[in-house]
């Protein structure tokens, strides 16, 4: 299921990078202008520009002799990015376990937070939700429509309450009421807006003070079509409140899968989930392999 859906939503990005890969290690020589197009090429594949440097750099340091070997390293370089990160979740070190989810508005954040939910009581957890995006009336709907759908519990304030109270009265009710997992969605910021992500730190430091050494989890919800933005809204939120795992939504679109690469690199954070369709069912744990071979895996005959 994840390796054909991944593999239809990268259709772009393999078609890009193949097509490309090939074009230019169809070449005599590996040469200075062969380096320069390469590099070239993972850019606009939305790797990054630090990312793709680092790559060639790593690559030239191998002095390849033909374009098969090249490509072979090329593929092992970006394997290593993807592939160092521990995805294994430990639930077992507090009760309840809070994971606090932020994201930009407009990236499927309140649906895949119902997701999780979906997936963790299935795994047989007790689940309780917190609706602190206080600021706009519709994400609290939204949140409890979802929740009346799962029929989980959930915590919402009035709109235009204190994220924070909301936040520390989630965790309360949580420990109240022996929760196991509890999930605190938080209000849609934009990553240039001072003032946002500051309330954002604030909710952070709240949800620490309910129950010590929360939130376990500070999940980044990104939109896997948004390409480059995505790594910049990564860089915002990292420096605000310390994410530790990134779950790519809207997989199931045209995803601009290069951007990936550039995540687990500049952050260091594993992905743990895509989001690959509309319905609970559709999130599942990030593949790393599927993938890999959804955008380099040769195109079949």
């Amino acid at each position: 299921m994840f390796f054909k859906k991944i593999k239809e939503s990268l259709s772009k990005t393999h078609e890009k990078l193949v097509t490309g890969l090939n074009q230019i290690l169809g070449k005599a020589t590996i040469d200075d202008v062969v380096w320069e197009e390469l590099e070239t090429l993972l850019i606009t594949s939305d790797v990054g520009i630090e990312t793709s440097s680092m790559i060639i750099r790593n690559l030239r340091k191998q002095n390849f002799k033909d374009s098969l070997s090249l490509k072979k390293g090329l593929i092992d370089e970006v394997t290593k990015l993807l592939s160092p990160y521990s995805q294994s979740m430990d639930f077992s070190r507090s009760k309840p376990f809070v994971i606090m989810v932020v994201g930009v508005n407009g990236v499927g954040k309140t649906t895949t937070i119902a997701k999780l939910a979906h997936r963790f009581r299935q795994q047989g957890r007790k689940v309780l939700l917190g609706a602190a995006d206080t600021y706009r009336a519709a994400a609290i709907d939204q949140l409890q429509i979802w929740a009346e759908r799962l029929g989980l519990p959930i915590i919402a304030g009035e709109p235009g309450a204190d994220s924070g109270a909301v936040a520390y009265d989630t965790v309360q009710a949580a420990i109240a009421r022996k929760a196991d997992v509890v999930i605190i969605d938080t209000a849609g910021r934009l990553h240039t807006r001072y003032n946002l992500m500051e309330e954002l730190k604030k909710v952070y430091r709240v949800i620490g003070k309910a129950l010590p050494g929360a939130p376990h989890y500070v999940w980044l919800v990104l939109d896997a079509t948004t390409g480059q933005n995505a790594l910049q809204q990564a860089r915002a939120f990292q420096q605000a409140v310390q994410i530790n795992g990134v779950i790519l939504a809207k997989l199931d679109s045209s995803a601009r899968g290069g951007m990936a690469f550039a995540i687990q690199k500049e952050l260091g954070v594993p992905i743990y989930f895509a989001g690959l369709g509309e319905t609970f069912e559709d999130l599942e744990p990030f593949d790393p392999q599927a993938f890999l071979d959804g955008i380099l895996a040769p195109t079949s005959s």
